[in-house]
């Protein structure tokens, strides 16, 4: 009983005596009995009917015990076990008879999937991942019903402890990048990990990286697509985002309806796709280039409509596209920070003030404004987020080289871009790779079957 005391003492201790841990001791069977838990954490109720209840309406203590044990989450604490964790992780430690019992009784909360709101698909499903981890494996495993998929479970973080579980197809599943994987996540310094994009930033571990090498999704076809591909996808409790890997380019330039879509509508798509990149990323140098260094390379009325528009812009064409750039990237800052009932409405209204004012003091050119709206909507066509960040970024060093060199200057940029782009890889694999598909047969796993089984 001393030692049950000290246990307990040692325990507050260690949770630096909060407010919120429970400690509920009385006698029965002849002994003492006690319950320590989080009431923020646990289900007091949960904790009433499986705990409480039996214990009362046992005559004997074996009957007691054998009952804990067959309760779903249930488990006998052995010596050396960390019961600071399991208190934490919303258990409660039933101290009986000298020895320790543990039971889940943790506080459910509102994990229901929602519509998915970052990746719309037209005729594809509509649901997105949830918070809890466990809900989303369920969803990959009801979609994608194979006896082949295995699922591996870690901890991120010094602090947080946030639980991660490795999903891949054994069959289709390169071995070496889920080794160069393992290898990474052990070497993760972090001491917290909330959500999806930070643990891409610490698997990718350069800082310099425009380029996403993973893919961050809150689609469950999208991961299912990649399982069945040979990817790897990490699901993150309290995240509605699934991190598949590894990734090329081509990945995050397709989206899911082309999939649902018949043949010949996706080749159109994909098609206003790429030349909706090209145009967001060129189209602002480009302009530059023409009205401050190569005008000949336009037909002469195109020219002249051109310079009439600029005619009363008092500055070059640089500070005229980095102004609208700078408009428009505010414009789209505002529409995320700002409320969901309010945000569409002002940036709408705001933008087409600020445009019209703009042009009509003459601080733009008109030409200058359709461009603008052109490169906007251009940049809003690639379907993953962070692909259509990393386009918006690479757009500048291009308005910079080309306002330096005209032509020549946009063209050396687009070819370091491509050299950047040649020479990256996601875990080995090179970022423009054309393919990567279940049919791509990796040597690797008929070459070492025992490592995919570790």
């Amino acid at each position: 009983m001393k030692g049950q005391n000290k246990t307990i003492r040692n325990l507050k201790l260690q949770l630096q005596e909060t407010k919120d841990l429970i400690t509920h001791s009385f006698e029965y069977f002849n002994q003492e009995i006690s319950l320590v838990y989080l009431q923020s954490l646990c289900d007091s109720q949960k904790i009433k009917t499986d705990i409480i209840q039996p214990l009362m309406m046992c005559e004997k203590e074996s009957k007691f015990l054998l009952h804990l044990l067959s309760l779903p989450s249930g488990n006998d604490i052995q010596n050396g076990e960390d019961l600071q964790s399991l208190v934490i992780d919303g258990c409660v430690l039933i101290f009986i008879s000298g020895s320790v019992y543990s039971y889940k009784a943790q506080k459910e909360f509102n994990t229901e999937a929602q519509d998915s709101s970052v990746e719309m698909s037209v005729q594809g499903p509509q649901k997105a991942f949830s918070q809890d981890l466990d809900q989303n494996i369920t969803f990959i495993r009801k979609r994608y019903p194979s006896s082949k998929i295995k699922v591996e479970y870690q901890e991120v973080g010094s602090l947080s402890k946030t639980r991660i579980a490795l999903l891949y197809d054994i069959d289709y599943v390169d071995f070496t990048v889920l080794k160069k994987l393992k290898k990474r996540l052990s070497e993760i310094d972090m001491d917290v990990i909330q959500a999806a994009g930070q643990l891409n930033n610490a698997l990718t571990g350069r800082k310099i990286s425009l380029f996403p090498t993973t893919m961050i999704s809150e689609r469950p076809d999208r991961a299912i697509l990649n399982l069945s591909q040979g990817k790897i996808v990490i699901v993150i409790h309290g995240t509605p985002f699934a991190v598949s890997l590894p990734a090329v380019f081509f990945d995050f330039m397709s989206s899911m309806d082309d999939l649902y879509h018949a043949y010949w509508i996706k080749k159109l798509m994909l098609t206003i796709r790429y030349a909706a990149l090209i145009i967001t990323l060129a189209l602002p140098a480009l302009y530059i280039a023409i009205t401050s260094y190569n005008p000949e390379i336009l037909r002469s009325q195109l020219t002249l409509t051109i310079a009439g528009s600029r005619a009363g812009v008092p500055y070059p064409s640089f500070y005229e596209v980095l102004f609208m750039m700078l408009v428009v990237e505010m414009l789209v800052e505002a529409s995320i920070r700002l409320p969901k009932a309010i945000g569409p409405t002002a940036t709408t209204v705001g933008g087409l003030i600020l445009g019209q004012a703009a042009q009509q003091a003459e601080l733009v050119s008109s030409i200058m404004i359709i461009i603008t709206a052109f490169v906007a909507i251009a940049n809003f066509t690639i379907p993953i987020n962070a692909m259509s960040f990393a386009i918006r970024c690479i757009r500048y060093p291009l308005i910079l080289a080309a306002s330096f060199f005209g032509i020549v200057g946009l063209v050396a940029g687009i070819i370091v871009t491509i050299c950047v782009l040649v020479d990256m890889r996601s875990f080995g694999t090179p970022f423009l790779s054309l393919y990567w598909g279940s049919s791509d047969k990796i040597e690797t796993i008929s070459e070492s079957p025992k490592e995919g089984h570790e």
